[in-house]
């Protein structure tokens, strides 16, 4: 008995020692912190503005969604590679930083004025009504502030600065829950909408405030010009995350209008409403995802590769097999406390999308492997293949199912992506490693 208990000890100390476990802890206040300040934030606006309100709200947030990533050039994850991999080098790292930070300024400015000028055209195109102009113009004016509070996130996260990090994303969790219960209970509809376009730029001013100690966060450091070399490099992530931009949150809006139109306004909100609870568990694994295994992957060697996926894999999947299985049996719970009984239609979408979500970060494991080396091609064609594929699903099997469709198209598209990251990295996941 005894030689079982101390095997089982050196195991689990083992497994505590692992780097990759250690952030995971780590980050989980961070996590719980955006877990609580998002369940009180849905609460509230599910209550007060209803299905068919969520629905117009998840609109928006795909629309910010695409104008984020424009605003910052789409080099956030390039930022996070080049800082990962130069930051023993300061002539080559203070290149890297000041050429990141023009090409923000430069692209935040130019889409947010874009976003001022045509704000009535983007009112009626994204939220189906004129009437709601002024939120596109409180973005265009925002949008610098937020990129470089991105920007600077970046810089951190390829620093490893997780504590900083872990601080910063509590402090925008905390922000951004005052700022959207308070205009919520002050203005319904059109105080969510103002919520959702400039809180993160306030949390700019928090991020300075904590960072100006940093050794990295000095004026030589961003004062540099724009380096053609460095940009050329930067170009590769900007094409990856602009395709993103232009698939991920647009095969939404395009989901979102074909359920408007083929069922009603109500659906769309069911469907942004099992969305919104798909993103509140997954918070653990994409944070994690973000701070330590992509600044991780970029600065490992190809040999040494599969030790790195194979340590994500031991930890991250058994915690994601554990939290869907009791987010499925659990589910008229979830439906009760964080909306309203008119949502409960939206319980026949658990289990299709629960099963997606195991696919998506199942293969999302892969996938960073395309971004931490810059695979611009292969990149550039799952997302748009995907994105296409996605919606063409969606009409179909709405079209078969009804609304439960909108659920197995997700979980169907995310299964084949699965099967082509495995045929993309199978030398990677099948081959004897070398080291």
């Amino acid at each position: 008995m005894l030689p079982i208990v101390f095997k089982v000890l050196q195991i689990l100390k083992k497994i505590s020692g692992n780097d990759l476990v250690k952030v995971f802890s780590f980050t989980g206040l961070s996590t719980f912190v955006k877990l609580v300040t998002g369940y009180v934030s849905i609460k509230v606006v599910a209550s007060v503005i209803g299905p068919a309100g969520i629905a117009l709200l998840g609109q928006l947030q795909n629309f910010v969604s695409i104008f984020t990533t424009l605003g910052a050039g789409g080099i956030n994850n390039g930022v996070v590679k080049y800082v990962a991999e130069y930051r023993e080098s300061e002539t080559t790292l203070q290149k890297f930083i000041s050429t990141g930070l023009r090409i923000t300024v430069f692209f935040s400015l130019l889409f947010g004025m874009v976003m001022m000028l045509f704000s009535k055209t983007l009112s009626r195109w994204i939220l189906l009504d004129e009437k709601y102009y002024y939120v596109f113009l409180f973005f265009g004016i925002t949008l610098l502030l937020l990129s470089l509070n991105n920007f600077l996130l970046s810089v951190i996260n390829g620093f490893k600065e997780f504590k900083k990090y872990v601080v910063v994303n509590i402090v925008t969790s905390l922000l951004g829950l005052l700022f959207t219960v308070f205009l919520v209970l002050m203005c319904q509809l059109e105080g969510a909408l103002i919520a959702v376009v400039t809180y993160q730029s306030v949390v700019f001013f928090a991020t300075i405030l904590m960072i100006r100690k940093s050794p990295w966060f000095s004026w030589a450091n961003f004062r540099g010009t724009i380096d053609k070399a460095v940009a050329r490099k930067y170009l590769s992530y900007s094409l990856m995350a602009l395709v993103t931009a232009a698939t991920v949150p647009v095969s939404q809006l395009l989901i979102r209008k074909y359920l408007i139109n083929n069922l009603s306004l109500d659906a769309a909100g069911y469907w942004e409403a099992m969305n919104r609870v798909s993103s509140l568990y997954m918070m653990f694994v994409t944070t994690t995802l973000s701070i330590y295994y992509l600044p991780k992957l970029s600065e490992t060697k190809d040999s040494k590769l599969r030790n790195e996926v194979s340590a994500a894999y031991k930890i991250i999947i058994p915690f994601v097999v554990i939290s869907l299985t009791g987010m499925f049996f659990l589910k008229d719970m979830v439906v009760q406390i964080l909306f309203t009984p008119e949502f409960s239609p939206m319980k026949e979408l658990f289990f299709w999308q629960l099963l997606g979500d195991f696919f998506k970060v199942t293969s999302w494991i892969l996938a960073f492997i395309m971004v931490a080396k810059a695979m611009t091609k292969v990149f550039v064609f799952t997302e748009i293949f995907f994105g296409i594929l996605l919606v063409m699903l969606t009409y179909f099997f709405i079209n078969i199912s009804g609304f439960q469709g909108v659920a197995q198209a997700y979980c169907i598209n995310y299964f084949l992506y699965l099967l082509f990251m495995i045929l993309i990295f199978r030398k990677l996941l099948f081959k004897k490693s070398t080291v």
